[in-house]
């Protein structure tokens, strides 16, 4: 382990991880890591995908067990066995996908579950009430307990989370990607929150990948690299290069050169476009735009705008209720995604599982899935085993998916492997338009700095793009132009060159309304 580990006043650390070790079949996900948090710091933790950093967080919270090592709680051992044990001492977690019930209130969310965690029968409401009103206070979080969680946006419902670990008294509190899907208002906010909390005594591990948020934030900051421990910093003493080069491994460009675009004509045009979701609601409304041959139209939004349903009818997998989408001239409005493909149409989706990937079926197999029935993939109705074979081992190397062999189960991969696959089907195809819903996510920098740069390069071949993202960064490094949906709507559509991050944070918060009440269709309900 790099001994850089910066100067913070001495004292004994709330935490302490020793020596934590854990393998999978194949795989040694954490190997001999030690990690220590003291009273009131941030420490955030570092690393690229699959480097084991939340397989070390999960054994904290009880939710896998160390093969080797223990954990000690004020210079004690304990035993965690359970998220169950992991509260009852005083540790907390708030996951990326929040664990909240749409239908329930503040107050109901934050007592869920926690009279069994007492053991009692019946809970106090008006108590827990009162309790939760003096910690929002206490810690300046502005939330009505009787509000339900639909109505609230996504900034608040993870300060509801957070409030949630603090009725259960956490003095350890890990927070998974917390800004992941949060506006820069909402972030800046947050940060607020944490330095207050920090303020107050409580132990922080911070897991992110954007590293000036890190740097921003964290007093100390631990690097892992394929299940150890690489080095660790104070950020007054590093950079986001460093940082990028320890996560990686080597040097990593982390803004690629978009050079000038030259669109010619419109490729992808939409027109009054309105979709209701499953619930019936009209959450896309006469939405209209195009996207020209070589360029990229970036549509920022915070998640729950309709970007979802939006994406969708674009590529066939739900029908519009109004208004046309034309692609090089064809009326293709509600066509089938066979057929959409079929036409030149690439789609990288947001939920990779649902729709980019059958889990069941091998890696080689998900690599051909849109066209292992066309040639060379295919001689009539004949599958040519071995032209797949040549070209999914060509693409797992061109795209570093990291599996044992081309035969494994997709289901076996990670996360960001997963994504990795869909990635490299869909970029590999000749294509009119490529729709891209949030591309990069669960990737390290490292395979950011490859995605982005092969998005470059397809735009320049002159595909049209559309890229839909909740990382804001990503759309201002990567789009032509840039669109803000909110509540359904596209609200503006901006120069990429000259766009403003506060302005279009701002726009995505309230959608550039003197007074937005939330960033989400529901709070418009």
């Amino acid at each position: 382990m790099d001994d850089e580990t910066g100067a913070l006043p001495e004292g004994a650390p709330a935490l302490e991880m020793r020596r934590i070790t854990k393998r999978y079949p194949g795989v040694l996900a954490n190997d001999e890591i030690d990690l220590d948090v003291r009273p009131g710091e941030i420490h955030a933790l570092l690393g690229e995908n699959g480097a084991g950093k939340t397989t070390l967080v999960n054994i904290l919270y009880g939710l896998a067990a160390p093969d080797e090592g223990e954990i000690l709680l004020d210079g004690r051992p304990v035993r965690i066995a359970s998220p169950s044990d992991a509260i009852a001492q005083g540790i907390g977690m708030v996951h990326q996908h929040f664990m909240l019930v749409p239908v329930l209130t503040v107050a109901e969310n934050i007592i869920l579950g926690d009279e069994t965690m007492t053991g009692l029968v019946f809970v106090d409401r008006d108590e827990a009430r009162r309790r939760i009103r003096a910690l929002a206070q206490q810690f300046g979080f502005d939330i009505d307990p009787e509000a339900r969680v639909e109505t609230l946006s996504v900034g608040v419902q993870q300060r509801v989370e957070i409030l949630k670990a603090l009725y259960r008294q956490v003095r350890i509190l890990v927070l998974d990607e917390p800004t992941a899907v949060l506006t820069p208002q909402e972030t800046e906010e947050i940060f607020a929150v944490l330095r207050r909390l920090a303020a107050e005594g409580h132990s922080i591990i911070f897991i992110s990948h954007k590293l000036y948020e890190v740097l921003s934030i964290a007093d100390r900051i631990t690097v892992i690299r394929r299940g150890k421990v690489v080095g660790s910093r104070v950020p007054a003493e590093t950079s986001e290069e460093e940082l990028a080069e320890l996560m990686v491994g080597r040097e990593v460009q982390l803004s690629v050169d978009r050079g000038e675009s030259h669109p010619t004509e419109p490729i992808l045009r939409v027109a009054n476009l309105r979709v209701r979701d499953d619930r019936g609601r009209e959450v896309v409304r006469d939405v209209g735009f195009e996207v020209r041959a070589g360029e990229i139209l970036g549509i920022a939004g915070v998640a729950g705008n309709g970007q979802d349903e939006l994406v969708q009818a674009l590529t066939g997998l739900r029908r519009p209720s109004a208004g046309k989408v034309l692609m090089a001239g064809r009326d293709v409005t509600g066509a089938s995604a066979r057929h959409l493909g079929g036409a030149g149409l690439g789609y990288v989706p947001g939920d990779r599982q649902r729709f980019g990937l059958v889990l069941s079926f091998p890696l080689d197999d998900n690599l051909v899935l849109t066209s292992y029935h066309r040639q060379p993939f295919a001689r009539g109705f004949v599958r040519d085993e071995a032209a797949i074979d040549a070209w999914a081992e060509k693409a797992i190397a061109r795209f570093d998916i990291r599996a044992p062999s081309a035969t494994v189960l997709e289901s076996t991969l990670s996360g960001g492997n997963q994504q990795k696959t869909v990635v490299a089907r869909e970029f590999s195809r000749d294509l009119k338009v490529l729709i891209l819903d949030q591309p990069t996510r669960g990737l390290d920098v490292g395979s950011i700095e490859f995605i982005h740069k092969l998005t470059i390069a397809k735009r320049d071949a002159g595909a049209a793009i559309l890229l839909v993202s909740a990382e804001l960064d990503e759309v201002l490094e990567l789009s032509d132009r840039i669109g803000v949906m909110y509540r359904g709507e596209i609200v503006s559509i901006s120069d990429g060159s000259t766009a403003n991050r506060e302005e279009i944070g701002l726009l995505m918060a309230t959608g550039g309304r003197e007074s937005g009440e939330g960033a989400t269709l529901e709070r418009a309900g």
